[in-house]
């Protein structure tokens, strides 16, 4: 299992934050990776990504949503994935922390991705923190 992790500080409250991240179709304003995020009922969200010069469709269901705190996720189909976003109130505003894991069975295959995928992730999750930021 592989795992990425990002956070940062932004000059708002917990309760604001949360309000805007529950949001999850308002994702696509925050990224330009993230094409679009199609309600599928309930707390699940078909993801339409175009990132490293290909297109990328997958499923996601929200398991894990405690105003203003958590918001956690996993994916349906495809890569076994997880990810949740922790806030926690601090002088500045509120420290946001991601955290992504996923497993992919062949370890070099494993190795190759996180390489790639770490720096994609931490670009789109800067990006959509900012976004975030400057929305609030």
């Amino acid at each position: 299992m592989a795992t990425i992790e990002h956070s940062a500080i932004l000059r708002a409250s917990p309760e604001r934050v949360f309000a805007l991240l529950e949001r999850v179709e308002d994702f696509v304003e925050y990224s330009d990776m993230i094409q679009a995020i199609e309600p599928l009922g309930g707390e699940r969200y078909r993801w339409h990504v175009r990132a490293v010069g290909m297109d990328w469709t997958f499923d996601v269901e929200i398991t894990e949503k405690l105003p203003p705190q958590t918001l956690a996720w996993e994916s349906l189909e495809g890569v076994r994935n997880q990810g949740c976003y922790r806030l926690a109130p601090v002088a500045e505003g509120t420290r946001v922390s991601l955290t992504v894991t996923y497993t992919i069975r062949n370890r070099m295959v494993e190795k190759a991705v996180t390489r790639a995928a770490r720096p994609l992730v931490n670009k789109v999750s800067r990006q959509i923190l900012e976004r975030v930021e400057a929305k609030l």
